[in-house]
């Protein structure tokens, strides 16, 4: 049983075209193929520790960068990668989504000036006295979205 586990890692390692065994397996365990685009894509988004981004932002960088993608790929892949659990989706409301690298349960502030978000520390805010759901439904989850803004 080890052998076989040893076999397989050395075959995924073998037959990562990019070279990145690491976002390849990642990818792998998630249950995607590691294709180019998503592993040039995962490297966008997680070589830089814990963050924000939306699909419009990541398509600059990836531009900036030399690597020639759409944005709707760049959509599909986003959804893609949040489905399977690698990216939490954080809605501002129904014209902004970002991503975020962070899939811990925590809340958020939105900086409205900044188009920015920031994480709020998950034991910063506790939510409590949430209404019973209607007959037969469940609540899946809460997420907070406090927004901000510069004094006048």
């Amino acid at each position: 049983m080890q052998q076989d586990k040893i076999e397989d890692k050395i075959d995924n390692e073998q037959h990562c075209e990019c070279g990145n065994v690491e976002l390849c397996n990642m990818l792998r365990s998630a249950g995607l193929r590691p294709t180019k685009q998503r592993v040039s894509l995962a490297h966008l988004l997680f070589s830089k520790g814990d963050r924000h981004i939306s699909a419009e932002h990541l398509h600059e960088e990836a531009t900036k960068s030399g690597f020639s993608i759409s944005l709707a790929t760049i959509y599909n892949a986003l959804h893609q990668f949040h489905s399977v659990g690698l990216l939490r989706e954080v809605s501002i409301d129904s014209a902004k989504t970002y991503y975020d690298t962070n899939t811990s349960h925590h809340h958020h502030f939105f900086v409205e000036d900044e188009n920015k978000v920031i994480d709020i520390p998950a034991n910063s805010l506790s939510v409590q006295d949430l209404p019973e759901p209607p007959e037969g439904m469940e609540i899946a989850k809460v997420d907070v979205v406090v927004r901000l803004r510069k004094k006048s």
